[in-house]
């Protein structure tokens, strides 16, 4: 018998300090680079966004990969590949943790859209309501200093 699984994650994670550092002139290149690296793990990517200070991905997880390994390793490989090309200058790192939501089959196509219209949306919400707004949601517990 196979494993078969298929649970949409929304990943979330802030630049340090929540700092506007990731420059709309190169966000796609590293949007397409934490894509690449989550195909290589064996993740079915669906999106990748975001803004100035921090990433929305939309992916369905490899049953062998943990979260919080894959979000190291997408962190780390993306520090390392902004420094070396010097993509955001002001770039100083990411914050501690992440926010991981899992969704249903039937709210794939919204979130895909949200993740799309992230510089819109946040024309509206401030990023830390929105990830505590989330965080509400899931009905995670949280302590507002560490956000």
């Amino acid at each position: 018998m196979g494993t078969y699984t298929r649970i949409t994650y929304q990943i979330v994670f802030q630049t340090y300090h929540w700092e506007p550092t990731l420059i709309k002139q190169h966000r796609e290149e590293l949007f397409r680079f934490i894509s690449g690296i989550l195909i290589k793990k064996n993740c079915f990517v669906y999106r990748v966004g975001g803004i100035e200070n921090h990433i929305h991905i939309v992916a369905d997880i490899h049953p062998n990969i943990s979260v919080s390994q894959l979000v190291k390793d997408i962190k780390l490989a993306c520090t390392s590949m902004i420094r070396d090309k010097n993509l955001f200058p002001h770039f100083r790192g990411w914050n501690e943790g992440f926010g991981a939501f899992s969704y249903g089959p039937g709210a794939r196509k919204n979130l895909i859209r949200y993740v799309e219209q992230q510089e819109e949306h946040h024309k509206k919400e401030m990023p830390k309501k929105e990830y505590m707004r989330l965080l509400e949601e899931f009905e995670i517990t949280f302590c507002k200093e560490y956000i």
